[in-house]
């Protein structure tokens, strides 16, 4: 692992070359059934840092960063949802871990999706947490007439990232970003902020935000044949808190049997970081409805 790089007691840093790029994880635990946690935005592996000792304890878990996020490559102009699905099928198969159970943080909603969809064969049970998918309402969070963040269209922009964003990363996730969403000081802390800034600081560090918020606009339609023609089959939990029901909605529409819908009150949106330990237990009680 890199000198300036935050790890947690027991993680092992591992890199795997995949679907022509190198993705970075980190994974603990040596017992009991796989588990893949994918971050969101503006997160990294490091969104899991106090969930994966809990989940440790009775699972091998592994946390990924996406294509273009943490330590893992840069993304190109290429990028999208369907290629970091893509990438995950690559590395569940490079560690011969599937079927595994699946997280989703945020917008790796729609790449767990695509994942669970186009290889089912990879996916133990699917966990959708404070997310959406293009095509089934995540389009609204970009409309800035009726309630959505201006910075999604700006990511989803060529060029605008490295030009406004990668220079003023920690400004713009520690001072903006978080307190944008009233996340509290004891989830997120300045240390916590100088993880995600050293990850989205260095050149393309938002490469990978770009592909997965342009294909956030763009694929609607795409992701709702792909759920007309291969509904999901494993077992689906969606977990909502600051944003109430629109996990449920999204994800009950993708699926050939009812969503298992948890919300967690008084939690806000980077459930990871502000309810640990609730969170592991709902997915220990998730995965439980499926053994690999």
């Amino acid at each position: 692992m890199k000198p300036d790089q935050a790890t947690i007691p027991g993680a092992r840093h591992e890199t795997a070359a995949v679907n022509g790029t190198r993705l970075h994880y980190v994974t603990a635990g040596n017992q009991g059934a796989p588990v893949l946690l994918v971050h969101g935005f503006p997160e990294t592996w490091w969104a899991f840092h106090k969930l994966v000792p809990l989940l440790a304890a009775s699972h091998r878990v592994y946390a990924v960063d996406l294509r273009g996020f943490g330590d893992s490559d840069a993304a190109d102009e290429n990028y999208s949802g369907a290629v970091a699905a893509e990438d995950l099928h690559a590395l569940i198969e490079h560690l011969s871990i599937g079927p595994i159970h699946v997280v989703g943080q945020d917008i790796s909603g729609g790449v767990v999706y695509r994942l669970a969809a186009t290889h089912p064969e990879d996916v133990a049970t699917l966990t959708a947490i404070e997310s959406s998918l293009a095509g089934f309402g995540a389009e609204g969070l970009a409309d800035v007439t009726h309630g959505g963040v201006w910075y999604i269209g700006a990511l989803a922009s060529p060029g605008v990232a490295g030009l406004l964003f990668e220079k003023e990363a920690r400004a713009f996730v520690g001072e903006y970003l978080y307190p944008l969403y009233g996340v509290p000081p004891t989830a997120v802390s300045p240390a916590d902020v100088t993880e995600f800034a050293r990850a989205y600081g260095r050149p393309g560090g938002f490469s990978g935000a770009v592909g997965l918020y342009r294909g956030m606009l763009t694929e609607g339609q795409e992701l709702r044949n792909l759920a007309q023609d291969v509904p999901l089959r494993a077992p689906v939990t969606t977990v909502g808190s600051r944003g109430g029901g629109f996990t449920h909605e999204a994800f009950r529409g993708v699926t050939t049997q009812e969503a298992t819908a948890i919300q967690l009150e008084g939690v806000g949106h980077y459930v990871a970081q502000e309810a640990p330990q609730p969170l592991a237990d709902i997915l220990i009680e998730a995965f439980a409805t499926s053994a690999p």
